[in-house]
């Protein structure tokens, strides 16, 4: 058992240890590649969506060095008809680049790599001949086996991304990657099949060729690994069942990710979290890419802040990936901007039949970042908004009606909302502007099923919070009355009634012929 050749299955051991959601069917995948012509398999995925931990499944079960049998028995991958075929028995090339590029200088990168393989082989294999090229011994090694490698690259973009400015670096590392894939006689000799992870999918410019051959399933088009980038709904139920922890909670927290065919999807890393930790809440915040968030949508490319209000307020807009380039630093429009906050996972995308494509912010945990992001911004339109929200928070909770219809009124003449009413939904689009800094204390649920109809936004306090819940009535050329009156006809507070905090009923009417917004505000003790 070795560093980078053979790793072992302790890394997986220690996973299976506490809770495990069984991935392992992503080995049925990779076996079908095994050996045929599309064995580069290339994955992107945000960080803390579980690239690593499926990587040291995979160790787990190809290395040939243990005995992984235990781990995997009562796994689905156990029902595979070539399950049995391919358990532990190849050698495999382990490569953390993260972990590698934190050990040793920049330029001895591809040179470490390359003595500790062969350092690692020459120990494993005593009568193996080294050559003095490093796909010759990987060659020879192969051929004094009989088997062909598994090679799997943990984060692969890493020296990229960390070395952009070092041109000499990057060429050096793409090189070594073109030496060991772009190699026609040399790779099929060599590999079984490799796996690779990273965060952006590989650049178009053509510079990164040297792995163009892999098949690649990105963030934006996860194919037939969807199911496997996050945990799926029904996979979060049982999570929550077995911690004793809410469900709808999670959902309203972590839920909101979508890759076809799968439509509900939640970040791992968050939702495993909340369960240790017993509390709901964001756990970004301690992520270096919740840092990284503040600069990119500081950005003004092509009116980018009112998309970004656009999008904490709750609306979808849409987006053009075709044009980004893959990398941190080249973005000539708003798109590329926000096509990275998707790889990224601070959106999530879904492409309709004609192929246009569309992002929003997934759920609760994301827009907090958001809003706490743009409270530290450099733009003052966003930051005046975000203040200007907070007043309104505090006038609806002081129940101040009249001081509440004139700041609604003040946002709908703004930049960011409808410039017109036509219906009750430009009205509700105004209503989401105006309350967006409710994102830090509520939870936000729009048409919530109630008594005896829909209520049509409703604000529900986090956690421990002595807030009062709120729901807000809408009316176009009515009257505020009549929508309070229809909060308490239908019976919309019964939905709340089990948070024990008190509530305040909120209608707004907006009459077109006046132009005038009115609003009635009544508390309901719990």
């Amino acid at each position: 058992m070795g560093t980078y050749l053979n790793p072992g299955n302790s890394g997986f051991e220690e996973i299976r240890g506490s809770y495990y959601v069984d991935k392992s069917g992503l080995i049925s995948l990779i076996n079908q590649t095994i050996g045929t012509k599309q064995k580069l398999t290339c994955i992107s995925r945000p960080r803390r969506f579980g690239k690593s931990f499926a990587a040291q499944m995979l160790c787990a079960y190809y290395d040939k060095t243990c005995d992984s049998s235990a781990l995997f028995d009562d796994l689905t991958i156990a029902g595979d008809s070539h399950y049995t075929k391919h358990l532990n028995q190849y050698d495999v090339i382990y490569l953390d680049m993260t972990g590698i590029i934190g050990e040793v200088p920049a330029a001895d990168i591809i040179p470490y790599i390359k003595r500790n393989i062969i350092r690692e082989l020459t120990i494993s294999y005593p009568e193996l001949e080294a050559e003095e090229g490093f796909t010759s011994t990987l060659i020879n090694a192969a051929a004094l086996t009989g088997n062909r490698f598994i090679m799997i690259i943990d984060e692969w973009d890493a020296p990229i991304r960390e070395f952009k400015n070092n041109r000499q670096i990057r060429q050096n590392y793409l090189e070594f990657l073109r030496m060991l894939f772009k190699n026609s006689g040399a790779t099929s000799r060599i590999f079984a099949a490799a796996y690779m992870t990273e965060i952006l999918p590989i650049k178009k410019d053509g510079s990164q060729s040297a792995i163009s051959d892999f098949k690649e399933f990105t963030i934006l088009d996860p194919g037939k690994y969807a199911g496997f980038t996050g945990f799926t709904e029904e996979e979060v139920r049982r999570i929550c069942d077995i911690y004793h922890m809410d469900f709808n909670q999670a959902k309203n927290w972590y839920d909101g990710y979508s890759f076809d065919p799968m439509h509900s999807m939640y970040n791992p890393y968050s939702v495993m979290s909340a369960m240790q930790n017993g509390k709901f809440k964001s756990y970004w915040k301690k992520s270096a890419a919740a840092e990284a968030l503040l600069t990119y949508i500081d950005m003004d490319e092509d009116g980018l802040q009112d998309v970004i209000i656009r999008l904490v307020s709750g609306e979808t807009v849409e987006v053009d990936t075709d044009g980004f380039e893959n990398d941190f630093e080249t973005f000539k429009s708003k798109d590329d901007v926000l096509t990275l906050l998707i790889h990224l996972g601070y959106l999530t995308y879904r492409e309709d039949e004609q192929g246009t494509g569309s992002a929003r912010i997934p759920n609760n945990e994301i827009r907090t970042e958001f809003n706490k992001i743009l409270r530290r911004g450099k733009h003052t339109s966003p930051l005046h908004l975000i203040r200007e929200s907070d007043q309104l928070l505090a006038k609806t909770l002081a129940q101040d009606a009249d001081a509440v219809a004139k700041a609604i009124a003040a946002v709908h003449d703004s930049n960011y909302a409808p410039q017109f009413y036509n219906n009750e939904q430009a009205l509700r689009a105004v209503v989401k502007y105006a309350y967006i800094t409710c994102v830090d204390q509520y939870l936000k649920m729009e048409e919530l099923p109630s008594g005896h109809g829909y209520a049509d936004i409703v604000y529900i306090p986090k956690k421990q919070s002595f807030l009062p819940a709120m729901i807000i009535e809408l009316k176009w050329n009515q009257t505020a009355k009549g929508a309070i009156a229809q909060i308490k006809n239908r019976n919309y507070p019964a939905v709340l009634e089990s948070i024990g905090n008190d509530l305040l009923l909120v209608a707004i009417n907006y009459d077109a012929k006046t132009k005038l917004h009115t609003c009635i505000i009544e508390k309901q003790p719990v």
